[in-house]
């Protein structure tokens, strides 16, 4: 496993770091890093969050570890002292861990079972477990007893998961419409304060829609839900016959529409519609969307820069055409892509090391290749608020000596 980026969790996405942070912990990784706090384990699985500093690792004799931020119990231990080196789920010994997401202060595991753990931050119901403790420090399984779950994902405080056939299910905080269930789930307590009403167990989303240039609105039948990437507040998914669909918050055109209303439930995206523009991938930044279509093409929605100019529905990114991308990764406003024997990066500053760029070169508009990993083959990229993580293969004894080069990175 590679790491680059920033290492000190508590000060990420933060102004100023919290009262009692030392702010001397852990420092930024310019360049990729192999990763030695493992002992020697060989690493298959690994999730952050666009809007996380914390991380979820899946060893290959199936431990499940976890290190980084932990002010809200995210990482599952049953407490809230923050984790350098990966640590252990205790409360997943027994499970296989085949999946996880992370949320701005929430996490939850997929085991090989289709069972779901949520832990951390549950104020808005994130976590799923059926009641609004402000906290579930502890692993604890979702209250949810349909059919197997297959795949997770996490806005910042929502959460979506998927069953085996194609159902979507979402929970936590239903503003901008973040959770397809055709409400922002606002209500008045009195005249003049608002309140959220949360759904606290996974509900599932009833309704696809089209909607026509003249707002007329059908409903589209038999959606079976293949793939799926939450942003900060809107989520984009792939039915079985690569159509995409997006809801939530519309700000930026992040949801592909040519407009910025928000959307309250799935919307088919006209922009991206088969046979000759399907779906076949999809990463969610915070306020963007990055595509990958049938014919290997990168569309890109939304803004991904901090200033400038929204893409209001999905535009190619002509860098990256002739690559054959294999796993987009997405940041707060930066992207790792994996290619070929590449990895292909950008993103505007300030960028924390999570680009890999080296100390001389931090961040960039426009994609970039990582001159520290040519050559090498990443299988997996996954992004945080502000690091990347990596899996990368090491079968001949040239990837090795390849790999043995980087420098180590260990607390």
């Amino acid at each position: 496993m590679l790491m680059c980026g920033l290492s000190n969790w508590d000060i990420a996405g933060r102004k100023a770091p919290p009262k009692g942070v030392k702010v001397n912990i852990g420092r930024s990784l310019w360049t990729p890093h192999t990763f030695k706090n493992l002992n020697g384990s060989r690493v298959k699985i690994i999730a952050s969050g666009p809007a996380a500093s914390h991380s979820v690792i899946v060893t290959e004799d199936d431990r499940c570890l976890v290190f980084g931020r932990n002010d809200k119990g995210q990482l599952g231990l049953g407490d809230t002292k923050r984790r350098d080196d990966p640590t252990e789920v205790e409360a997943l010994k027994g499970h296989t861990v085949i999946g996880a997401a992370c949320g701005r202060g929430h996490t939850l595991f997929l085991t090989s079972r289709g069972l779901v753990f949520g832990a951390g931050d549950n104020k808005l119901g994130q976590c799923g477990v059926g009641k609004t403790d402000p906290m579930i420090l502890t692993a604890t399984r979702l209250k949810y007893s349909g059919p197997p779950i297959v795949k997770v994902r996490c806005g910042a405080d929502f959460s979506m998961i998927l069953d085996i056939k194609g159902g979507l299910y979402s929970f936590g905080c239903p503003e901008y419409g973040a959770l397809g269930h055709n409400t922002d789930g606002k209500y008045f307590i009195t005249s003049t304060k608002l309140a959220f009403h949360f759904e606290k167990a996974p509900k599932r989303i009833l309704v696809y829609v089209e909607r026509s240039k003249d707002g007329h609105v059908t409903p589209i039948d038999d959606v079976e839900i293949a793939d799926f990437s939450c942003g900060y507040n809107h989520t984009v998914a792939i039915d079985s016959k690569n159509r995409a669909y997006s809801w939530g918050f519309g700000g930026f055109g992040r949801l592909g529409h040519n407009e910025q209303r928000d959307e309250l439930v799935p919307r088919l995206i006209k922009f991206l519609e088969p046979p000759n523009r399907g779906v076949k991938a999809v990463s969610c930044g915070s306020t963007f969307s990055i595509v990958l279509n049938v014919h290997g093409s990168v569309l890109l929605f939304g803004q991904s820069k901090r200033t400038g100019e929204a893409n209001m529905y999905p535009k190619p990114i002509q860098d990256l055409s002739g690559w054959d991308i294999r796993c987009i990764a997405c940041s707060q406003t930066s992207v790792v892509v994996a290619a070929d024997d590449s990895v292909i990066a950008w993103g505007c500053s300030p960028t924390f090391g999570e680009l890999g760029f080296g100390e001389m070169r931090k961040s960039s508009t426009t994609p970039m290749e990582v001159k520290a990993l040519e050559g090498l083959y990443i299988t997996s990229v996954t992004c945080g608020l502000s690091h990347t993580l990596m899996i990368c293969r090491d079968e001949s004894e040239e990837e090795k000596a390849k790999i043995a080069k980087l420098q180590e990175y260990s607390v």
